[in-house]
């Protein structure tokens, strides 16, 4: 079922763009994520649509009421911020939604470059038999794995002199990094932190590091495919109205910015 829903499909899908852009499979994966993330987009507007009305809530009367109320009670708090999640509507794990979903779509992705950058006779054999007839999809075989610098069929690396700098995997890092600080929403004044905001915060640290790890440890084209999705998320939120700047900024900065 995985070969068949998400690496066949994929694989096609790809080489059909590759076929598209005159065989630059690099612009092929950058189209391939703008395709991705349109199809993905109604998910990222109700995500976005959660994560600010769950931040209208944490800075609301009601909810700061209850913080105060049952501050010494962590389980009475859970639970009455529960309620009033189910009485605004919201799910608390809404915002994280969209990473979820990814997550199969990453492993995809990189199975399908893999398979479309097929070099040996066993490789080849196992893409020919996948690829999908209407497409024309055989005629492109082998593909150009080349694009910039990369070879996007292996990891990327920048040589100065002995030293091999992973270029991209920074890239992929502060590109996530950046994307997540920008997409989260603010917290109060008053500086009180429920369960949502810390995993929100915990996520913004965490991703960046899983997927600069990834970036550099397996094939450039899936770096590529990393940067232009969180390029293409920001532009996203930006376009919606959506995008927190100030949370770029120091948190002294910040506070002084919102006064």
């Amino acid at each position: 079922m995985w070969e068949l829903l998400i690496v066949e499909p994929f694989t096609n899908v790809l080489l059909w763009i590759y076929k598209i852009v005159g065989g630059n499979f690099g612009l092929a994966i950058i189209l391939f994520t703008i395709v991705i993330r349109l199809v993905t987009h109604p998910l990222q507007a109700k995500q976005i649509k959660s994560t600010h009305v769950m931040q209208e809530m944490q800075q609301s009367k009601e909810w700061q009421d209850i913080q105060k109320k049952y501050k010494d009670d962590k389980e009475k708090l859970s639970q009455e911020q529960m309620k009033l999640y189910k009485k605004l509507g919201v799910n608390p794990f809404g915002s994280c939604l969209p990473t979820v979903i990814q997550i199969p779509i990453i492993f995809g992705l990189y199975q399908s470059i893999m398979r479309a950058l097929a070099s040996s006779p066993i490789q080849l054999l196992a893409l020919t038999r996948s690829l999908y007839p209407t497409f024309g999809a055989p005629e492109l075989v082998p593909l150009n794995s080349h694009f910039l610098w990369m070879n996007l069929a292996q990891p990327e690396r920048i040589y100065i002199g002995t030293l091999a700098i992973p270029l991209l995997a920074v890239i992929v890092a502060l590109t996530t990094y950046v994307q997540s600080k920008l997409t989260m929403p603010s917290t109060p004044s008053t500086g009180s932190r429920d369960q949502t905001a810390m995993m929100s915060s915990m996520m913004s640290i965490y991703m960046p590091l899983l997927l600069g790890y990834f970036a550099m440890t397996y094939a450039s084209g899936l770096a590529v495919y990393f940067i232009a999705s969180n390029l293409v998320g920001i532009l996203q939120y930006a376009a919606l109205g959506k995008v927190n700047w100030q949370n770029l900024l120091p948190k002294g900065m910040r506070s002084e910015k919102s006064k």
